[in-house]
């Protein structure tokens, strides 16, 4: 595998010519004629035995011409310089985008085209900002991708696009999002939404789109810091509607009944996460030893109530 292909031509036998016009191994620029071992050794040997002076070399049949004159014998074959590769395009920017898959590996995907994808910005940008897609320019959106703007899926596009802030696409957070999902249509969209909703199923990223949520429902332009009940409730229903954790509705209706619960501060947003996956769906492996918010020690303090778990019996 290593050697010339060159190497692998037969030998041609003394006093013919060598077939190097049609031969295609031979257009390679490093291709060269084939010589046993021992005609090698024996011409060193003839020359070692020669004087060191200066002569002319002995015209012979091999270096006659079909008239009897002396030719130049050919050490290599020519050929013919080939012209440079040119690409073609058709005047639009395509790149091959890349997904996440698996920690630690990356998955090419299929080509998609910035010109696309500014034209279909344009389609639901704001008449009123360049570079900003705003409420009915989404609702547009939605519309024609067949989905409700309260949707889970919605939700996950928002993700992608990494929004700061609800009803609102910027014209970079666009591209980063149809770049992230490997579309440049509103077809093309449609068609990953069963890929988009099976990406989040698993825990790291489903942690990322959950941590995600809680700012993505800040009002950013009044400098918002914690979440208003009322809009967590909506979040925390929508970013668990397809697996909701057994404990949601009750910690859910536990807050509703707080009246002087104004908001949740994040700290407490990231540590329900934490809490669904280590307390059971019973709260049977709830430990008040450990650093959680005074508001889910007092969640489990009310479900414990609620289920007469702490009643005592005579």
């Amino acid at each position: 595998m290593g050697k010339c292909l060159s190497c692998c031509e037969k030998p041609v036998p003394p006093g013919s010519s060598h077939p190097t016009a049609s031969h295609p191994l031979h257009t390679f620029p490093l291709a060269r004629p084939y010589t046993s071992l021992s005609q090698d050794a024996k011409e060193t040997t003839k020359l070692q035995q020669q004087p060191l002076v200066s002569q002319s070399p002995p015209v012979t049949d091999s270096l006659l011409g079909s008239g009897g004159t002396p030719t130049e014998k050919k050490m290599f074959t020519p050929y013919s310089k080939l012209p440079p590769i040119k690409r073609q395009t058709n005047g639009e920017s395509k790149r091959p985008t890349s997904i996440t898959g698996s920690v630690g590996s990356t998955v090419t995907g299929r080509e998609v085209s910035d010109s696309k994808i500014a034209a279909l910005f344009e389609n639901y940008r704001d008449e009123d900002e360049e570079d900003a897609m705003l409420e009915d320019g989404i609702l547009r959106f939605c519309s024609d991708l067949g989905v409700q703007p309260d949707e889970f899926i919605v939700l996950v596009i928002a993700w992608k696009c990494q929004a700061a802030t609800m009803c609102r696409f910027t014209r970079e957070e666009f591209f980063t999002g149809c770049h992230a999902m490997r579309v440049d249509s509103v077809k093309g969209l449609q068609s990953r939404f069963q890929e988009l909703k099976a990406e989040v199923c698993s825990s790291l990223h489903f942690k990322d789109l959950y941590r995600w949520t809680y700012k993505f429902g800040l009002d950013a332009e009044s400098g918002q810091r914690t979440l208003p009940l009322e809009m967590a409730v909506i979040l925390w229903r929508l970013v668990f509607s397809q697996s909701p954790p057994v404990i949601l509705e009750h910690w859910l209706e536990f807050l509703e009944k707080h009246l002087n619960l104004r908001g949740i501060p994040k700290d407490t947003w990231d540590m329900f996460f934490n809490f669904t996956e280590q307390v059971g769906d019973d709260l049977s492996s709830y430990d008040d030893n450990e650093a959680w918010p005074s508001l889910l020690d007092d969640f489990v303090e009310y479900e414990n109530d609620r289920q007469n778990q702490n009643v005592k019996t005579d």
